[in-house]
């Protein structure tokens, strides 16, 4: 069988596991023919606001549990109908180990809402279940690989250092806000500022790890408040009164 051939099975099988007609379904046809293509308009054309995100390239990249990840590039380059320099992707034309996360069981949710009280971690409400998100502190960016499957067993010590909860409401989506920092993160090296609040409280700005993702890279995150936002809003208010006190 030629390598055409095997290219054009290889796409029919990635797209039987997307769903029809969805954005991801449409970002992949973009970038099924595995050239360059600018996210400011051609993406734009597609899904202005999920081209990038889960719904879109990125979600293409993690895979899912009956679908693997795909090698997706992207660079700047000047684009001639923006007149202007933008993010470009292409699909390789290779594939990866997914790194989606496994489901979280009813009986853990129901388990993780009441250690933190259905109460969100950055403006601290009390909110029903239906405004919160269950969010890896570690990004699932930087996983590597599909996360396993989680035990309703799971201790709250394990909890409180795996999970937090974000909101999503009518008003705001704290979750989405976290992705975009930590996709910066990655494409940057500088690690993110909640609230437009440059504080890091522990190591700064620079991204050190050696690790980029796997396990190892979770280090790497530790300091950033949307890593642990408890642990940097306590580490902020402590610093604000020893500054007072030394007034």
């Amino acid at each position: 069988m030629s390598n055409q051939n095997l290219r054009q099975d290889l796409i029919q099988e990635i797209k039987s596991k997307i769903k029809k007609e969805s954005t991801q379904s449409k970002v992949f046809d973009l970038l099924s023919d595995q050239q360059w293509h600018c996210r400011s308009c051609e993406g734009k054309m597609i899904a202005s606001e999920q081209y990038a995100g889960g719904g879109g390239i990125q979600g293409l990249q993690r895979g899912t549990q009956n679908r693997p990840g795909l090698v997706i590039e992207t660079k700047k380059l000047n684009c001639q109908q923006c007149n202007k320099i933008t993010n470009w992707d292409r699909w390789t034309g290779e594939i990866k180990e997914s790194n989606t996360a496994a489901n979280i069981p009813t009986t853990l949710k129901k388990r993780i809402f009441e250690i933190y009280s259905y109460t969100d971690v950055i403006e601290q409400r009390k909110r029903p279940a239906h405004e919160l998100v269950i969010d890896h502190r570690f990004p699932m960016e930087r996983w590597g690989n599909a996360e396993e499957k989680h035990q309703v067993t799971m201790s709250e010590e394990a909890i409180r250092k795996k999970f937090q909860l974000l909101k999503k409401d009518s008003s705001g989506n704290h979750n989405l806000l976290k992705s975009r920092s930590c996709e910066r993160c990655i494409d940057t090296g500088k690690r993110g500022t909640p609230l437009g609040i440059r504080f890091w409280y522990a190591g700064d700005e620079d991204w050190t790890s050696p690790h980029q993702r796997g396990v190892e890279a979770e280090q790497g995150c530790i300091g950033c408040g949307w890593y642990d936002f408890e642990a940097w809003r306590n580490a902020l208010n402590d610093k604000i009164a020893n500054l007072k006190l030394n007034d």
